[in-house]
């Protein structure tokens, strides 16, 4: 008892050294939790700049990547739907895929019953989308429909031509200069773009020439156009600029940042100035936006 005594008794001088130790501890903590070690210096207004960007850049990483919400959705064509489309309206990748294998034998669908039929979507999915669907007027009345389709036989007939819209793989094929390949690719290439706004669209085909379309276009016409929303490109946002069948979201934001720089695009030819964005289809590009 009397070692274990021994370990407790100290000397004056470590009495006091210890009683300071403990002196130091409570001043540093004291000075720890009430003194502000900021510097206080002011951001500069380059690195305000550099934040400010930063923070647009942000925001629009988090739109892409779930604010949902906040997308508008205008009027369309079901039977018209891009993988994009599908995608932004919340379908399933197998639900796009049979809708677009439904399209492709050039069969259409004229009632909300119809499409989930085709899509197999389900009925909460169907509820939130079918207010937006926009068929043709001649589908929503049984006598427009037959009014209409007289009209088109008669001007078909009248102009022998055929619509580029519905034109089945036979159809291109009878064209000269025209095989199973390209007339697969002109199909292929319509479904991608939602259909044929303008005979424009034709020289994006790889392999259709100038001869080859201008023989086309003897035969063929567009007389069934899609439903097309034209943003103006002063107000759209990222999402709805990158829905334009000839840009990406990457060019979409470099848009946005250019015509934050220069406060508003007044015309499509600036667009030329920013880096990578495709000068030789403005004519088409300008299908789908507006700078009014």
């Amino acid at each position: 008892m009397s070692n274990l005594r021994s370990h407790f008794i100290f000397s004056k001088s470590q009495q006091n050294g210890i009683f300071l130790l403990v002196v130091l501890i409570l001043i540093f903590q004291l000075i720890y939790l009430f003194v502000d070690f900021n510097s206080g210096e002011e951001l500069t207004q380059e690195d305000s700049a550099r934040l400010a960007h930063f923070q647009k850049q942000i925001d629009s990483l988090n739109q892409i990547a779930g604010n949902n919400d906040t997308l508008r959705i205008y009027p369309f064509n079901p039977n018209l739907i891009t993988d994009y489309k599908g995608y932004t309206l919340g379908m399933s990748v197998e639900e796009i895929d049979r809708l677009l294998l439904f399209r492709k034998d050039n069969k259409w669908m004229n009632s909300p019953d119809e499409f989930q039929k085709v899509t197999l979507v389900s009925d909460s999915l169907l509820n939130k989308m079918s207010p937006y669907f926009k068929f043709p007027d001649w589908v929503k009345n049984s006598k427009k429909d037959s009014f209409n389709n007289q009209n088109k036989t008669a001007v078909s007939s009248k102009l022998n031509k055929k619509d580029l819209n519905t034109a089945t793989l036979e159809d291109f094929i009878e064209v000269k200069g025209i095989g199973e390949v390209l007339a697969l690719r002109i199909i292929k290439y319509r479904s991608k773009i939602g259909g044929f706004v303008s005979e424009l669209q034709l020289k994006d085909i790889y392999g259709l020439n100038f001869e080859v379309r201008k023989e086309l276009l003897s035969d063929f016409f567009i007389l069934t156009k899609p439903e097309v929303v034209v943003f103006n490109i002063n107000y759209a946002s990222v999402l709805e600029i990158a829905s334009v069948p000839y840009l990406d979201y990457e060019l979409a934001r470099e848009i946005i940042n250019y015509r934050t720089l220069h406060e508003r695009i007044v015309t499509f030819e600036e667009l030329a100035k920013i880096k990578d964005f495709p000068s030789e289809k403005i004519d088409r590009i300008a299908l789908y936006l507006t700078l009014e």
